[in-house]
């Protein structure tokens, strides 16, 4: 991506509405959008790596006030990054911990699963008979 995008793209690239998008510049966890001369927001391929990023902390999970943390310490430059690492790593671990019990949901789930699978068989069987 060459050139700067208009919301319109950006929102179809990133997922995001366009309301969104305009949220998440609103409360600041993006920088302020570049605009031109038509007043037009206008997109760097920066920015859209940025939303894309937040998109993921989003769908896994962190809360917007963490979000919004993360954010303002990168604006403050790369002297905050092993804040932000430790932020991350902190993250990561609830994120194993959720996946850990999401994996002992799902075996449970899995085994229910199997239980009616012998239950119809059963049934299946004395129905022939």
């Amino acid at each position: 991506m060459d050139k700067p995008l208009k919301i319109s793209r950006a929102s179809q690239l990133t997922g995001l509405s366009k309301h969104t998008l305009r949220y998440y510049e609103k409360i600041g966890l993006i920088e302020s959008i570049k605009r031109a001369g038509d007043g037009h927001r206008y997109y760097t391929e920066n920015d859209i790596s940025w939303i894309e990023f937040l998109n993921r902390l989003r769908i896994t999970g962190m809360q917007i006030s963490r979000m919004k943390t993360f954010a303002h310490l990168r604006r403050k430059g790369n002297h905050t990054a092993g804040k932000r690492r430790m932020m991350l790593e902190d993250f990561k671990a609830d994120l194993n911990e959720r996946l850990s019990d999401l994996n002992k949901h799902l075996k449970a789930i899995e085994q229910k699963i199997g239980h009616y699978k012998e239950l119809e068989r059963i049934h299946a069987k004395r129905n022939k008979s």
